[in-house]
């Protein structure tokens, strides 16, 4: 008489038990929801980088349209930030001064707002 195997007939009994609990549907984790009150906050404005991109990306499509790939766009533009000289990079640095400016104004007009409790209104 042959003995039964007990250590295969316990892993079977195992991966059923694991087979059955993981059918199972969790319970959805609840989603964070975003604040009301910083509805109307301004955005931040992009630094002279991204200002640069903007530029890049249209010429090195028109360039280069065999490269699709935003990685290699992203890498080429990198290299190109990297080797201009500062006098190049003024114009970029000229526009990001100006956002910037236009967004310190907006923040502190949201600041005021919000500290006199007004409502939600234009902040330009």
């Amino acid at each position: 008489m042959t003995k039964p195997n007990t250590r295969q007939s316990s892993r079977e009994n195992q991966t059923k038990k694991l087979s059955t609990t993981t059918t199972t549907l969790k319970p959805k984790k609840k989603q964070k929801q975003k604040k009301k009150d910083g509805a109307d906050k301004p955005k931040k404005p992009p630094t002279a980088f991204f200002y640069f991109l903007e530029d890049f990306r249209k010429t090195f499509q028109e360039q280069n349209p065999d490269i699709k790939s935003m990685r290699d766009i992203g890498k080429a533009c990198g290299e190109k930030w990297k080797t201009m000289t500062y006098e190049e990079k003024v114009s970029y640095y000229d526009i990001a001064t100006e956002k910037r400016a236009e967004f310190e104004k907006a923040m502190a007009a949201y600041v005021k707002r919000k500290e006199s409790g007004e409502e939600s209104e234009d902040y330009d």
